[in-house]
């Protein structure tokens, strides 16, 4: 089953720009990446991805602003739009941002303590956009998610943020646990634990953030 969130039932009462200003800039990096020819994109990647095997600490930050290719980038820009714009509404612009880059450092360092001898780099927003959708699960846990489903057919639901983020999170964590059986230090794949480690990292980091807000409206779309 193959759920990808469309829209948040939750209202947004302030510009995102953080969210979007994320947005830009990831995609603008992006199209500087597909600009490369392939031997200059595999130094340019090698330099600023995440490899655990020759860690440079400045790749903890650069290398969830790269991506590797258009479904990688176009899905992960999907969820930070999706599940970004309640928590910076929520939180404020400047310690959302605080929030995001925190947590894809804390993924950054969680995948490099699951696989410390790789030689692949890891790159993508995913690890601090999973710790966005950490915070949201414990600031907007019954807020319903317009959400396409894959099953045997496609369809759109409503589905309660608890139950997508957590479902999600169960596929990250036992697709890590399995993954761990590797032994190919040089081949490619998903960093299962740096969205493990990042999605708690959100959960925890969230309970720091006091809610700018002062007041909010629970309510049920008509």
């Amino acid at each position: 089953m193959i759920l990808i969130p469309l829209r948040s039932s939750e209202r947004v009462y302030t510009t995102p720009k953080v969210t979007a200003g994320l947005i830009a800039v990831n995609v603008i990096v992006f199209l500087y990446q597909v600009s490369m020819p392939a031997p200059v994109l595999n130094d340019f990647v090698s330099q600023w991805g995440l490899v655990p095997d020759h860690l440079n600490l400045a790749s903890l930050v650069t290398s969830m602003f790269l991506h590797g290719g258009w479904l990688h980038i176009l899905g992960n820009m999907l969820f930070l739009w999706v599940f970004g714009r309640n928590v910076e509404d929520l939180v404020g612009g400047t310690r959302y941002l605080a929030l995001y880059l925190a947590c894809g450092v804390i993924a950054a360092i969680v995948q490099v303590i699951s696989n410390p001898f790789s030689r692949v780099p890891t790159i993508g927003a995913s690890g601090a956009i999973a710790g966005v959708m950490g915070a949201y699960l414990i600031r907007f846990p019954k807020t319903r998610i317009h959400t396409l489903l894959f099953v045997l057919l496609i369809l759109t639901l409503d589905i309660p943020a608890a139950f997508l983020l957590l479902y999600w999170f169960a596929i990250q964590f036992l697709s890590g646990i399995g993954s761990l059986s590797e032994t190919d230090y040089s081949g490619g794949g998903v960093a299962w634990f740096a969205h493990v480690g990042g999605f708690i990292a959100g959960m925890l980091l969230i309970r720091l953030f006091p809610d700018q807000r002062k007041w909010r409206y629970w309510y049920s779309e008509e």
